[in-house]
């Protein structure tokens, strides 16, 4: 843990020292070591470690403050404070191989985008080809960050926004109720409940869901919850103990 060196350092050590104290009656708890640390930017020393990441065969996720090192890869650019989806997590990267396949095999008009994150596979979808993109996502300031990153990847009229999720779409709520491809980056007990909110009604005739934040033992759990709404069984792919889904409707 860090500790601010200030007037209350001194007692905010001894309430540490007295919790730990307290703890150590419960379960051995070894004696605390403190060091004084020098001051510096962290954010500017996390950036220098910070490098571009290479998905699939053409995508290239860069940090905002490079500049695209590869021109024959589609550069996204995406600040890494922002909201979940920066790119170096395995479930980001697996929806991202996914979306690169799914858009190689036919061109997209409509990309819907439920729970946009940082708007990283929103702008993603635009880059690869699709015409138009819903990202919607219960937090508003997932919201805002999609709309900045969009504008730096200078896709953003391309982009529609709105809070919301599933229920809200099919609502009627924004633009589009339904597209021939659908992306959730979301936890899997979340993507299940989400099938019973209407997620796969999302899914046009034809079209193609990509699921993933799913780990290995939850699959076969999310593959059940989008065949019982009539999706089958595409590919899957794997990093770790992290996989993506593709299914068909």
């Amino acid at each position: 843990a860090y500790l601010e060196v200030n007037d209350q350092l001194e007692e905010t050590r001894q309430k540490l020292e007295e919790s730990l104290f307290y703890l150590g009656m419960i379960t051995p708890v070894p004696t605390p070591t403190y060091k004084q640390i020098a001051d510096q930017n962290w954010m500017e020393a996390w950036k220098q470690h910070y490098k571009p990441i290479l998905i699939g065969e053409g995508l290239l996720i860069l940090p905002a403050w490079l500049d695209n090192p590869d021109p024959k890869r589609i550069p996204i650019k995406i600040d890494p404070g922002m909201a979940f989806g920066t790119g170096t997590h395995p479930t980001t990267q697996l929806c991202l191989e996914l979306m690169e396949i799914s858009t190689s095999h036919f061109p997209l008009s409509t990309v819907i985008d439920v729970g946009c994150g940082s708007g990283i596979l929103s702008i993603a979808a635009l880059k690869l080809g699709a015409k138009t993109v819903l990202g919607v996502d219960i937090d508003i300031e997932s919201v805002k960050n999609s709309r900045e990153n969009a504008d730096v990847n200078e896709v953003g009229e391309e982009l529609l926004l709105g809070q919301g999720s599933v229920t809200e779409v099919l609502a009627g709520q924004f633009a589009f109720k339904s597209a021939p491809l659908v992306v959730a980056n979301i936890l899997a007990p979340v993507l299940i409940r989400l099938f019973d909110a209407g997620l796969a009604d999302l899914v046009e005739p034809n079209g193609e869901i990509i699921l993933s934040g799913i780990l290995d033992h939850q699959a076969e759990n999310v593959i059940e919850a989008g065949q019982a709404k009539g999706l089958k069984r595409g590919e899957i792919r794997q990093m770790k103990d992290w996989v993506a889904i593709s299914m068909k409707k």
